[in-house]
Parts: C-alpha cells; structure tokens; sequence
C-alpha cells in the first residue's frame, strides 16, 4: 500500500489540530474570568478619566492632557508611578504590623474569589457555604486595617485605619443583609 505525500500531511494536520483542541479548551474555560476583569478596569479607567475632566471643567482649569490623546493614559501614568514608589516604613512602629496589614486585607479579597462561580461549569471550589463563606472571608479585610494604622505608632496613622476599618464594616452590613435574605429566599 501506497500513501502518497498528500495523506501524509492531512494526517499530520489532524493530529496538530488535536493538540491544539486542549489549547483551545484552556481558552475557552479563562474567557468567562478575564471578561468581567477586563470590563471593570475598562470601566474604573473611563470613570477617573471622567472626574478628572469633569472636575477640571468644574474648576476652569486645564485637565489630564499630556499622557495619551486627551489624556486618557493619565490613570495608568498614576498606577504605574505608585508601583514604584519607595516604601516608607515607620522609624518607631512595628514594621511586621504595619506590613502584614495590607496583605491581610488583600489576601482576604482574593481568597473571596474562590466560590465566585464565572462559568457554568468554572467555579475554583463548589461548597454548599460559599455564600457564607464569602462573606466571612471578605470581613477580614477591616482586621488588615487595622493592623497597619495600629502598627506605625501614630495616632493620626492608627485614627485613619480606625475609620478605613469602620467604613469597611458600614458598607459591609448592608451588603451581608441583602446577600442573606437572598439566599433565605431561595433556600427552601
């Protein structure tokens, strides 16, 4: 039996196209998360840019022009000088404290993450709690607050993370209110 170059390479080209097939599974399955990712940060790059100039019309003066076309790049230009910025730490404060806080709150942010369903068939860990468990997961964050205001040694540091920490709650309590009579609604 003969096969010629031709069959050769369709055959070839299928079994390319099967390793590509997981490729394109892995795709598919990250699409439905960085979607609403990328949509936020669209949106809270469109808002800043919208207060700024608004606020600039407001005041008569000349707003964010210089980074990008209608400086529309001013948000990033910002992000990108606070990643570099020098890290300041307190002289006379517990700097394990004052370092620790900000990676408790971020933490407790990002493990709330883990019951957010962004598929039908994507969710990191289906648990019958994860209501719950979210809501106790990102109540940590005002702990982190704290911690870093009470770390610097400062009163004014520590009376800022007192009230980061209590707006933190304030908002908290409400959402938590909503969220469980949702779902004692549909508990049956």
């Amino acid at each position: 039996m003969i096969i010629d170059t031709t069959e050769i390479q369709a055959i070839n080209s299928f079994f390319r196209l099967e390793s590509l097939k997981e490729v394109y599974g892995i795709i598919w399955m990250l699409i439905p998360i960085f979607t609403p990712v990328l949509g936020i940060t669209i949106g809270v790059l469109v808002i800043v840019w919208l207060e700024r100039e608004i606020s600039a019309g407001i005041q008569q003066r000349i707003g964010p022009e210089y980074a990008g076309p209608l400086g529309i790049l001013q948000a990033l230009a910002d992000g990108t000088k606070l990643l570099f910025k020098e890290n300041l730490l307190p002289s006379r404060g517990d700097i394990r404290l004052f370092s620790i806080g900000p990676s408790i709150a971020v933490t407790s942010i990002l493990l709330s993450f883990l019951v957010i369903p962004f598929g039908y068939h994507l969710v990191l860990s289906d648990l019958n709690i994860g209501v719950f468990l979210w809501i106790a997961i990102s109540s940590i964050a005002p702990v982190g607050l704290l911690m870093s205001g009470y770390g610097s040694n400062n009163k004014y540091s520590f009376l800022g993370g007192l009230r980061a920490a209590a707006q933190s709650i304030s908002y908290e309590i409400p959402l938590t209110l909503c969220v469980l009579s949702i779902s004692l609604r549909v508990i049956r």
